[in-house]
């Protein structure tokens, strides 16, 4: 897959950055750089290799599922940068062009 300048500010949009000059360069050879390394595992014959399905035998063990309360609402909002009554306010991030 071939890295250009259009790819990288596509990726810097959906990613919320920007930018300019050099840093476009240097993104650029680095998301190359990083493609070109996962290339390398299509070189590996896996035709006797098992799927990995658990990273380990350990079995997980769990908490029982009990509602509780650990943090109060007014705890949680206190030091909300922005927040309306009993939520949290975020500045909206998709829009509706679809």
């Amino acid at each position: 897959m071939k890295i250009n300048e259009e790819t990288v500010q596509h990726i810097a949009h959906l990613a919320r950055l920007k930018f300019e000059g050099d840093e476009v360069k240097s993104i650029r050879q680095d998301l190359s750089n990083m493609i070109d390394f996962m290339d390398k595992l299509s070189e590996l014959d896996t035709s006797n290799v098992e799927p990995l399905v658990f990273m380990s035998e350990e079995i997980n063990v769990l908490r029982e599922d009990i509602a509780e309360e650990t943090i109060t609402v007014a705890e949680a909002l206190k030091n909300a940068p922005k927040k309306d009554s009993d939520y949290f306010r975020i500045p909206k991030v998709l829009d509706k062009k679809a």
